[in-house]
Order: C-alpha cells, then structure tokens, then sequence
C-alpha cells in the first residue's frame, strides 16, 4: 500500500481517558456514557469520535464519487449513528446507520452515488462484513 496519510494517537486510560495526536492537534478527554454506568455528558466516547470519521469519509467519498458522475450533491450531509450493542455470545458488537441527506440529485443518482461510496469509503471497507452497516438515502422534499 502506498501511504497517502499517517497519524499517531494515543489514549491513556482507556474509555475514561484522554486522547491526543502526535501534532497535538487533538487532545480530548474520553468517559464512559451514563447507560453504561459511566460519568458521561461533559466528555466524548470511542463510539462519538468513529462516528465523526466515519460520517466525515464516507462524506469525502460520496464527493468523489458524485464528480464521476458530474453530479452536484447540493448542502449534503452524512450522519452516522453509531450503536455499542451485545451478540447473543455477549461479546460488544458495533453497528452504523449512515443517513446521507443529498438534496442536489434524484432518487436514482442518490441510490447510485451512496451504493458506490460505500464500496470505495475506506471506513466502509474496514468494517464490511464486520459490522452492520445500514445506508439510507435522505433526499430535498417536494
């Protein structure tokens, strides 16, 4: 593989912890959620911070993709809403819905342009057939 970006990051402390970038750049404390018996609310979560890299690529590639297609994707957002669950073994299991509002096109071009982020979002390929990922397609009301 040819290296395009490399970054460190280490948490000391685990999910009560704090975060930080080799550069500095990020540096945030980490708690435990109230539903998990944590301190919660003032403070991010593993689960907060994947979603936000997750929403943030799949973003980048549904705008790679959309410039194959000469599509304009209008105000777009990704959202991802990331769930910490159990499997019947009682092993921690993740799972995504990723909501992609793209006012700027059709049902059709959407549909396309989601599908094929998917296959090529680096995020998407890590977690394929590891997690559940759902893909929903928001578009501009009439």
């Amino acid at each position: 593989m040819k290296n395009l970006y490399k970054t460190t990051v280490t948490t000391q402390g685990g999910r009560d912890g704090r975060t930080s970038s080799e550069d500095g750049i990020l540096d945030i404390k980490q708690t435990v959620p109230k539903s998990m018996g944590g301190e919660g609310g003032k403070f991010t979560n593993p689960e907060q911070l994947f979603g936000a890299a997750y929403s943030a690529c799949f973003g980048a590639a549904l705008e790679a993709v959309a410039k194959d297609y000469n599509a304009n994707l209008g105000e777009y957002s990704v959202t991802a809403t990331v769930k910490l669950g159990k499997t019947e073994e009682g092993d921690l299991q993740l799972s995504v819905i990723l909501d992609s509002y793209i006012p700027g096109v059709d049902t059709e071009m959407g549909e396309t342009l989601v599908n094929e982020a998917h296959e090529v979002c680096p995020y998407s390929r890590a977690t394929r057939d590891n997690i559940d990922v759902t893909l929903n397609l928001l578009l501009e009301e009439d």
